[in-house]
């Protein structure tokens, strides 16, 4: 293991293993194990937090997004605009409806969609809009929805890395149609396991989710929507996410400080560094940008500092997706960004010493 990690999961959850404890004992006791009372609280107190009306608890954040397009009913081989530097899990979903993505380009400074690139790419198959918050980064959402809106076509957020940031005081997820978010371990809110949620404020959709995540069922053994299947949040999830979901805010702001200091740090180096503040980014990764990337990363390794890339590879050149025409697609900031990100340690329980060890260490290579 590193010295310092690029996460620390142990860290995270140390101070709540006796609230775990005592909350897996209560679950057990109850004898409910799926479905129950702490999904419905759970997702009750997370729509309040999200700002929505609804929240419906899924088995992870890639079900969330397949199951919001399902919800949406889009017909066969529909378009579904979505941007190819985010680990492919949008095009995923896309392609497990039997939908086909329309990759859009970056904005070179936020590295989410650009809006005026998705209204110039937009055409008359486009039945949906997939827009990923990155890194904790918000998109401009503003922008993004009035394309959508002149185009008649629902907006669906990925909200997976953006739990609890906000934009002109409206949290991510109350933007659009659906947001999608997951609970895997490493995300700003993480259960101890898979897991996931969508939220809306329309009634209809929140149904629709409903009934797919558990079947298609309109009541029981009832098949009442097609494309329905087994993604289920449970108990135990659910009640640990519960104890942690109060503290979100704060991790988030000490994820936005480290993310300040890093910048303050590194700000003369001629590395292309995070802009966004808090709270239109929550810094779920601090990812720079270097054109010698690899020998970076290597040198921190060797001083025992972990490192990732998120993501090394556009999902329009992954090897199952470039047979495809939808692939003979011209993303040249898309390209450039997924040669060029870095990830730093950024979590937060993170020590000051820490960061300025991090900090240290990547001047100490620029200056080299």
């Amino acid at each position: 293991m590193a010295l310092i990690p690029i996460n620390d999961l142990q860290r995270r959850h140390a101070p709540f293993r006796e609230q775990y404890e005592q909350k897996i004992q209560q679950v057990v006791r109850q004898g409910w194990y799926v479905l129950g009372p702490e999904v419905e609280q759970f997702e009750q107190e997370f729509a309040t937090y999200c700002q929505a009306e609804f929240a419906v608890g899924v088995a992870n954040g890639t079900d969330a997004l397949e199951l919001a397009l399902r919800a949406l009913d889009l017909p066969p081989q529909a378009q579904v605009a979505t941007v190819a530097n985010a680990g492919m899990y949008s095009t995923h979903a896309i392609l497990a409806v039997g939908a086909v993505p329309l990759y859009i380009d970056l904005d070179p400074v936020t590295m989410t969609m650009d809006p005026q690139d998705l209204q110039e790419r937009l055409t008359e198959r486009t039945r949906a809009v997939i827009v990923t918050h990155l890194y904790g980064q918000m998109a401009a959402m503003p922008s993004l929805i009035q394309v959508a809106a002149s185009w008649g076509i629902p907006l669906v957020e990925d909200c997976a890395q953006a739990h609890g940031a906000q934009l002109e005081g409206k949290p991510a997820g109350s933007w659009g149609d659906l947001g999608c978010f997951s609970f895997y371990p490493t995300k700003n809110l993480g259960a101890l396991g898979d897991g996931g949620a969508l939220v809306t404020s329309k009634a209809t959709l929140a149904q629709a989710v409903r009934s797919l995540r558990q079947y298609g069922w309109e009541q029981k053994y009832l098949v009442g929507r097609p494309g329905g299947r087994n993604s289920r949040l449970d108990e135990l999830q659910a009640a640990l996410l519960r104890l942690q979901l109060p503290h979100l805010s704060r991790w988030n702001q000490r994820r936005a400080d480290i993310a300040t200091k890093y910048t303050q740090g590194l700000q003369d180096l001629g590395l292309e560094l995070p802009q966004a503040t808090y709270p239109s980014c929550v810094a779920h990764l601090y990812v720079l940008r270097c054109p010698w990337r690899d020998h970076l990363r290597a040198c921190l390794r060797e001083q025992g500092i972990g490192t990732d890339i998120h993501y090394p590879q556009p999902d329009h050149q992954q090897v199952t997706i470039t047979p495809h025409p939808f692939a003979q697609v011209s993303l040249p900031v898309t390209e450039r960004v997924c040669g060029e990100v870095l990830t730093l340690p950024c979590f937060p329980e993170l020590a000051d010493t820490e960061v300025d060890q991090v900090i240290s260490a990547v001047r100490a290579v620029s200056h080299g």
